[in-house]
Order: structure tokens, then C-alpha cells, then sequence
């Protein structure tokens, strides 16, 4: 079974400066990751598309995103400024975009996503026939499901499962939330993510199954998708350990409910054959 990576990145900092990559922590990553990284990367894996995520809020970087040629790419979540009143995305259809992703994670503002021009914003994505994924911290969940419930025709894909807070063991509140948020028929997850916020790098799968557990039951396989976060993930571990991970954690599934979590959710939510069809 070919699988899907439904979240990575790609950027050069030097070229485009990335202020969240200047904390000491981060200097692993603080160097260019490209298509070709990416290939390597993948080798050894049965990844055979994957799905690029913007890293910046600008729309020169989405732009660059929707350049790229290589066929690895299967579709581009990008950036764009849900504030602009009357926002038009018409100039996106035939392109590989297939969503947008914003930052919320650092809004100041814990109900940012509830703002009336926000919500606007939204509404345009979902008219334009894309997706929105919802980059988030526990203390945004009540925001976000207000949101999903607000605007009902958007669907949403809920990245690395709203961020739980795996190094500290705690399960609570953090599940309860994602099941709340799990019932509203919009909205759909990934599986990615997780070894980040577990301990680096001593993390084990052992750590991560709770909260890999509480989601499948949460959202059921064809709800999941699996996300690799390279390279964030190198934080914590290689792409091969990551993908490793999201092995053993599904191990226990069918070969069908599988199928789902490593492609045919991306599949269908991203509309990835459509837009392999589109022209260049």
C-alpha cells in the first residue's frame, strides 16, 4: 500500500526568514529543507505523495509552494489573509492548492478563529471549494469548535491533534476536548506531530499510544490521516522513526481502516486525484 504524508514542510531560511525558527531550541532545523531532502527522506518508507504545508503567513511563500514542479507534491495547503474583506481566491482554481492553514497556535487571542472578518474568511475558503487546517493549542479548542459549528459547509483538518501535551503524560483535558470536537461531522485529523510534543528524543511509541488511541476511537480511521511534520520531526526523531511510529500505532487496525489513515483520508478531504488531474 502506497501511503500519503499529509503534512510536512519545506523552506530556506537564509532566503526567507522564518522568526519562529530563532529560538536555540530549533537550530536542527534552522537550515534549507527541499524537495530533494524530501526524497531522501523518504526512501525506505512506502511515502509516495505527500502533502506540502505553508511554514510563513505570506502569500509570497504559497506562491512559491504552488511553483514547484516535483510530482512527489501532491497538493499545497497555503496561506492567505482570512481578514481581507470579500476575499477572492478565484486566482487558485487549477493549481494544486487544496487548502489554507493560519498560525492560530500564536494569536495573543484565544478566540481569534470567532472573529467576525475571520469568520468571513472562512466561509470564502469553503466557497471556493477548499479546506482549512486548524493549527491549534488546548486553550483554542472551545474557539474552534464554535467555529466548525458555525460554519458547518468548511471542513476542517485539526493538525497534530490539537497539539496534546504527550511529555507531561497527562490525558486530561486535552481528550475530552478532542472528542467534543471529533462529533462535528466537519472536521477530520491528523495523525502528526505527536513525537514533537513528547519528550526529545527519548519519546517512545509506548508515550504516544494513548493519545493515537483517544483519536482513532475519536474520529475512526477514515476520519485520520497520517502526517509526518518532517522536518520538525527531525527535533525529535527521524522521518523513518516517525513513519515507524504511525506503523506500530496502527498496527492493531484492518488492512482497510489502514488504508484510510495513509492515504484515503487525504485522499478524499484534499481532493488529491482532482488535483493531479488538474492542468499545469
Amino acid at each position: 500500500m502506497n501511503h500519503v504524508d499529509a503534512h510536512h514542510h519545506l523552506w530556506h531560511p537564509a532566503a526567507h526568514p522564518q522568526p519562529w525558527l530563532d529560538q536555540p531550541a530549533l537550530a536542527p532545523i534552522r537550515r534549507p529543507f527541499t524537495v530533494r531532502d524530501l526524497r531522501l527522506a523518504t526512501l525506505g518508507t512506502r511515502v509516495t505523495r505527500t502533502v506540502l504545508v505553508q511554514a510563513l503567513g505570506s502569500a509570497m511563500e504559497t506562491e512559491q509552494l504552488l511553483a514547484l514542479s516535483d510530482p512527489l507534491v501532491a497538493g499545497v495547503v497555503g496561506w492567505a489573509d482570512l481578514t481581507t474583506p470579500e476575499l477572492d481566491l478565484t486566482r487558485f482554481r487549477g493549481t494544486r492548492l487544496v487548502g489554507f492553514r493560519h498560525g492560530v497556535q500564536s494569536e495573543p487571542d484565544p478566540r481569534w478563529l470567532c472573529r467576525p472578518d475571520v469568520r468571513a474568511g472562512l466561509r470564502a475558503v469553503a466557497a471556493a471549494g477548499l479546506t482549512f487546517d486548524l493549527l491549534i493549542r488546548p486553550v483554542q479548542f472551545t474557539a474552534a469548535l464554535e467555529t466548525v459549528r458555525a460554519v458547518p459547509e468548511l471542513t476542517f483538518v485539526l493538525d497534530h491533534l490539537g497539539k496534546p501535551p504527550i511529555a507531561s503524560g497527562e490525558v486530561e483535558p486535552w481528550a475530552s476536548r478532542l472528542r467534543l470536537l471529533a462529533r462535528e461531522p466537519n472536521v477530520v485529523a491528523k495523525l502528526s506531530g505527536l513525537v514533537t510534543e513528547g519528550s526529545w528524543p527519548q519519546w517512545t511509541v509506548a508515550d504516544l499510544r494513548p493519545y493515537a488511541d483517544v483519536a482513532l476511537a475519536s474520529f475512526g480511521p477514515s476520519r485520520l490521516m497520517y502526517g509526518s511534520d518532517w522536518p520538525v520531526c527531525l527535533l525529535a526523531g527521524t522521518y523513518g522513526q516517525v513513519h515507524s511510529a504511525a506503523d506500530a500505532l496502527t498496527a492493531h487496525l484492518t488492512a482497510a481502516e489502514r488504508s484510510w489513515v495513509f492515504g484515503g483520508t487525504a485522499e478524499r478531504v484534499y481532493g488529491l486525484s482532482r488535483v493531479a488531474e488538474s492542468p499545469p
